[in-house]
């Protein structure tokens, strides 16, 4: 059975270093990196907390009591919805842009808006929470406009104790940055 999230990390251990774009499909959506640990974690934690609501709708159901059923119901499809939106979360890419997705909102910048993609040493959020430490973030920085919030953190929820993975999704971000800025530039 394939496993589809699982492509982008093989394409690069694989061997393909000399490919700078080892996707076939440009122009659909990508993650170039697969969710980590801490994420997948949090997501599965919510599954089973989904689990057990959905018993607990059971149980009341056969109870007799179907308005409590109904709310069980309500309340394990919004813990659902919210474990995929959480594995949905992070940096995506294509051919048309960079697409940052967060748990409630999703900011989309075309590459021919984008000036530079970099990584920067900076104070960075430690799994999404106030408190920051040191560490490498990537960011965008837009023509015209001050520099988004970073698109990866070496800090966050799929980074967190994967350094190599770091590198290599910023590397594939900054490397198609580079292929398409150059692409749509104007000649002359």
């Amino acid at each position: 059975m394939p496993l589809p999230f699982l492509t982008d990390d093989r394409a690069f251990d694989a061997g393909a270093e000399d490919v700078a774009l080892p996707f076939d499909d440009h122009d659909s959506w990508r993650r170039p990196y697969r969710p980590g640990p801490w994420r997948v974690a949090a997501a599965a934690a919510l599954l089973l907390l989904a689990s057990f609501i959905l018993l607990a709708g059971v149980i009341t159901a056969f109870a007799g009591a179907v308005s409590g059923a109904v709310v069980c119901l309500g309340l394990a499809a919004a813990v659902i919805a919210s474990a995929l939106r959480l594995l949905r979360m992070g940096a995506w890419m294509s051919r048309h842009g960079v697409r940052r997705v967060r748990f409630f909102t999703t900011t989309t910048v075309s590459w021919d808006r984008v000036s530079t993609v970099r990584t920067v040493q900076q104070p960075v959020r430690w799994l999404g929470l106030p408190r920051t430490v040191q560490g490498q973030a990537l960011v965008v920085v837009r023509r015209g406009v001050e520099a988004m919030e970073p698109l990866l953190t070496d800090g966050n929820a799929d980074f967190l104790g994967r350094p190599d993975a770091f590198d290599r999704a910023a590397d594939t971000v900054e490397v198609w940055g580079d292929e398409y800025r150059r692409d749509r530039e104007p000649v002359g």
